[in-house]
């Protein structure tokens, strides 16, 4: 887990280095100090001091101090710089890994999930990176240093803070131990929080269309709360741990004075001065600062513990979806075929998605696919550019398993209007290269002409330089859908997957589409899942799915004579004048 994490340290080794070597320097001269003090105190007790020699130590002493203070900002600096580039680094590695991930992976992990990773996750785990390489270099060594020059000023009185360390060290693992298990929970409650703010943003013209703005303040004020009262609970069990490490350390500091006075005042200074019990005490709250400091490190650390994992699980999460070794570079044609394809979503799933399909599409082929609600027909489309990798069976394009193709080539030569249309923010021509980044201003309105988006895209004051804002909300969702065919067409593909992807045009739009795709790109394979028969009916086949299996194939004229689920969707469209609703 943690050799994982350190990969994203890179080019931020040398100040991560840096920074415990600059505390540790810091350190010596912290503890240097009270040495130099406690050797004054004595001089100064002698029957004729050494005034030069005071003097000397006195400026030694602030030129420790100078020094120190100048340890501890390099510290500071660099520790500064290898935290934050640690955790921009870090950052970058999920983000870019998320971008391997297949549909599967990311279902594994829901969005919400991956956006909380990314954000409070990473900064938890910089604020402990950054306290590792500086705090807890500090904290040990000065208890160590403060520890072992104790001994040397007086063995007796350094026992007494040795042995209470073990007792300070049992009730901070005690603490850790209770409240690990309520941090963790507080994370999977930041998720769910997460998750209901995204769905209101994304869903916030329906919240305000049903005037449920009080609802859902209401839901997110309870999910809020459900965090803070998770929060309250662990801070709760951790606030124990200040208290009880004062209580203990000041019974020793305590213990230490009484004894030091009774050696002092038994013994006239002969076994223990003034000056060494000064030195003693300051020890021994240099100690009580350390173990202070070490249980606030045991603290951060237990609660970015819960981050380390979740971050680390989403590193070491391997795609299911992957290049073969040695990947067809080349796509020959467009044709399809299933050859006894069953596929489910989990390899837990009790009931398959699809089941026993075989279909052979020749390349150039017009194919249409309906059914109702929950018939597979998504999924039947997203085998094929490798959204999924089938459980049984396998899915052929161009003669060949699409499993033996390099998958940018097989997606870019399957090109997929999906089901839920995404535009980003920026220009519409900005939208439209990301079908084909090198695409000529000519290509681009070739491409909205055949997608009927011309008419209106050049309608606009600023036409195709015109702002998209994000997810395309200042365009009507039938302008939304032709500007993302038009970004299909711009892959130049050898199949072209419309799912459900004409749904808000009208139907005379929907004809022109049809229409400009019959007579421009007559070699491609035009794949065309609807809900309205009149988007298929001039299809060269038209596929029923039932259930997740194929329950006819054939043209329009042939389907209504013979397929009962295709005559009642065509009676109800047109008879009744109902809609048979698809998602």
């Amino acid at each position: 887990m943690i050799k994982t994490l350190m990969k994203s340290i890179r080019e931020f080794k040398i100040q991560s280095i840096l920074t415990p070597i600059f505390v540790s320097f810091e350190v010596i001269m912290e503890c240097l100090i009270p040495l130099l003090m406690s050797f004054i105190l004595m001089k100064a007790q002698e029957e004729s001091p050494d005034t030069n020699l005071i003097i000397i130590l006195s400026l030694g002493i602030v030129a420790l101090g100078f020094i120190s203070l100048a340890f501890g900002v390099l510290s500071g600096k660099f520790g500064a710089i290898a935290s934050s580039g640690f955790a921009r680094n870090l950052r970058k590695d999920l983000f870019y890994k998320s971008q391997e991930f297949s549909f599967e992976n990311i279902d594994k992990f829901s969005s919400a999930s991956l956006v909380t990773r990314m954000t409070t996750d990473i900064t938890n785990i910089q604020m402990s990176y950054g306290m590792i390489i500086r705090v807890a270099v500090r904290a040990p060594l000065m208890m160590l240093f403060s520890v072992i020059l104790s001994f040397v000023v007086s063995w007796k009185m350094a026992l007494i803070y040795v042995s209470i360390v073990p007792i300070l060290a049992l009730i901070l693992f005690g603490i850790i131990k209770i409240a690990m298990p309520v941090f963790d929970k507080v994370f999977h409650k930041y998720d769910s929080l997460n998750a209901k703010v995204e769905e209101n943003i994304k869903g916030i013209r329906v919240v305000k269309t049903y005037v449920k703005e009080d609802y859902e303040k209401d839901k997110f004020y309870k999910s809020s709360d459900e965090v803070r009262k998770d929060f309250v609970k662990a801070e709760r069990i951790v606030a124990w741990n200040q208290p009880a490490m004062m209580f203990f350390m000041y019974c020793a500091l305590t213990i230490v004075s009484f004894l030091s006075g009774y050696l002092i005042v038994t013994t006239n200074q002969t076994e223990l001065n003034i000056g060494e019990i000064s030195t003693i005490l300051t020890y021994g709250t240099q100690i009580l600062m350390s173990l202070m400091m070490l249980s606030m490190i045991f603290v951060t650390l237990s609660l970015s513990l819960a981050s380390v994992r979740r971050v680390v699980e989403v590193l070491e999460e391997e795609s299911t979806i992957t290049n073969p070794k040695n990947p067809v570079m080349e796509l020959k044609d467009g044709s399809i075929d299933f050859k006894d394809v069953s596929f489910k979503y989990s390899a837990n799933a009790l009931k398959y998605a699809l089941s026993d399909v075989n279909i052979h599409i020749n390349s150039g082929e017009t194919i249409g696919i309906i059914g109702g609600t929950g018939s597979s027909k998504t999924t039947f489309v997203n085998l094929l550019s490798r959204l999924y990798d089938t459980t049984v069976g396998e899915v052929l394009v161009g003669g060949l398993n699409v499993k033996d193709y390099d998958l940018k080539v097989l997606r870019d030569n399957v090109a997929v209007v999906l089901q839920k249309n995404v535009l980003f923010s920026g220009t519409i021509i900005e939208n439209l290269r990301w079908g084909n980044k090198d695409a000529t201003e000519e290509e681009i309105k070739e491409a909205c002409r055949f997608a009927c988006a011309a008419e209106f895209v050049e309608q606009f004051p600023d036409q195709y330089e015109t702002y998209i804002e994000q997810g395309g909300s200042n365009v009507s969702g039938g302008q939304k859908q032709r500007l993302c065919i038009a970004r299909a067409l711009l892959k130049k593909p050898k199949i072209l997957i419309l799912d459900d992807s004409t749904s808000a045009v009208d139907t005379k739009t929907d004809a022109l589409i049809r229409k400009s795709f019959k007579e421009n790109i007559p070699n491609t394979t035009k794949i065309i899942i609807a809900q309205r028969i009149s988007s298929i009916e001039d299809a060269d086949r038209i596929i029923v799915l039932d259930g997740g299996r194929i329950d006819a194939v054939g043209t329009h004229t042939e389907l209504l004579k013979s397929n009962a689920i295709y005559q009642e969707v065509y009676n109800i469209q047109n008879k009744i004048g109902g809609n048979n609703d698809e998602k």
